[in-house]
């Protein structure tokens, strides 16, 4: 069945349900997770003069992103699941591509991600990373959603 499953992580609520939801099927599957968290280096990169420390202001949020996957490591650890884990960064591109195209290229067969399920207004000016897989990938996915993220 499933051998390699990518798990997009952050910070948030939904994206630990999803990670533990994951865990539960690696280890009744005996497969791997990819814990994979995208740091959005763009938003960095503004070149305006009255900003003057954009890297050390882009060094903050990558460390955060190690601590992101650390945090998920433990998780994946105390599961007792083989893992591996990866930051990747976006210069601007759309995160739901990324995803897919990593997913392609670990070979991953499911990606299991958390959502917020936000609707309307919320949803018009956040968007969906998962949606945005949900709609691309030739790999299945898995959406989790608990009533209390």
């Amino acid at each position: 069945m499933y051998q390699r499953i990518l798990v997009p992580v952050d910070d948030s609520t939904a994206a630990l349900h999803a990670l533990k939801e994951a865990c539960q099927l690696a280890k009744q599957l005996d497969a791997a997770i990819l814990a994979v968290h995208v740091v959005d280096v763009a938003q960095f990169d503004w070149g305006a003069p009255t900003f003057n420390d954009a890297a050390a202001l882009r060094k903050a949020v990558e460390a955060t992103g190690v601590k992101v996957l650390e945090k998920s490591q433990a998780e994946l650890e105390a599961a007792g699941v083989r893992y591996d884990s990866l930051i990747m960064e976006s210069a601007g591109d759309k995160i739901a591509d990324l995803l897919i195209e990593q997913a392609e290229a670990e070979n991953c067969d499911l990606i299991v991600m958390g959502t917020h399920g936000f609707s309307g207004l919320m949803h018009l000016l956040m968007g969906s990373v998962a949606e945005g897989v949900v709609r691309k990938s030739d790999v299945p996915v898995l959406l989790v959603r608990r009533k209390d993220d």
